[in-house]
């Protein structure tokens, strides 16, 4: 992989997969693991009350299974467990470590931001972000705190900004080809896919879904 390549980047996040918070962590790595052999492009490591012991342990997990997957591995928030489990980026929000510090601090690794409003998303892209995740699109169990933005603001960001962007927010096999036409470059999933009775089956359908929604 080419330091940055944003080609390469965007073809990578077509599919995804953000990890729940249920409190089995075996079962989590497990699902991660069929998620990944379905197909998921990415996997970003989110556990916003995990100790930072266990969060390492994970994190390195994850990271074993998409090398050998030949998936992209990020993590949430956490610059430090990124760097220590040499994820491939890092993933933080609105009111987490500010991007220009996140870059400072990952060097040639991925950064991406949360982006709702064009304000945010054209902020993020200056600041030196290399891909947003653009949401809540719909109404959401994953994050109780999170707003909906709509397509439509999905579809104002793509029409200023030149990096990657991934819809996320209540994403399903039902709306995933609206999200897609709608011009994003792929689709972050928590539930759906981590949730699912068999994630690798479901990684396997979104990513139909996603072709197909591109002809």
């Amino acid at each position: 992989m080419a330091e940055r390549d944003l080609g390469y980047l965007k073809d990578r996040l077509q599919l995804y997969v953000v990890t729940d918070e249920r409190p089995d962590t075996d079962s989590v790595l497990q699902a991660v693991r069929e998620a990944v052999a379905g197909g998921a492009t990415a996997v970003q490591l989110r556990r916003k009350n995990e100790d930072g012991r266990r969060l390492v342990e994970m994190g390195h997990a994850i990271r074993r299974i998409t090398r050998e997957f030949g998936a992209l591995y990020f993590v949430n928030d956490r610059v430090d467990i990124a760097l220590v489990t040499d994820a491939d980026g890092v993933h933080v929000g609105q009111s987490d470590i500010p991007c220009k510090d996140v870059r400072a601090l990952m060097g040639d690794k991925f950064v991406g931001i949360s982006a709702a409003t064009v304000e945010e998303a054209k902020q993020a892209e200056r600041d030196g972000a290399d891909y947003l995740g653009v949401g809540a699109l719909y109404p959401t169990s994953s994050k109780a705190d999170a707003e909906v933005c709509g397509v439509e603001a999905l579809e104002e960001i793509l029409q200023v900004v030149s990096i990657p962007v991934v819809g996320i927010g209540g994403i399903s096999l039902e709306n995933v080809q609206d999200v897609i036409r709608a011009g994003a470059d792929g689709v972050a999933v928590v539930s759906a896919v981590m949730l699912a009775a068999n994630p690798r089956s479901a990684s396997q359908q979104f990513l139909e879904q996603i072709r197909a929604a591109r002809g």
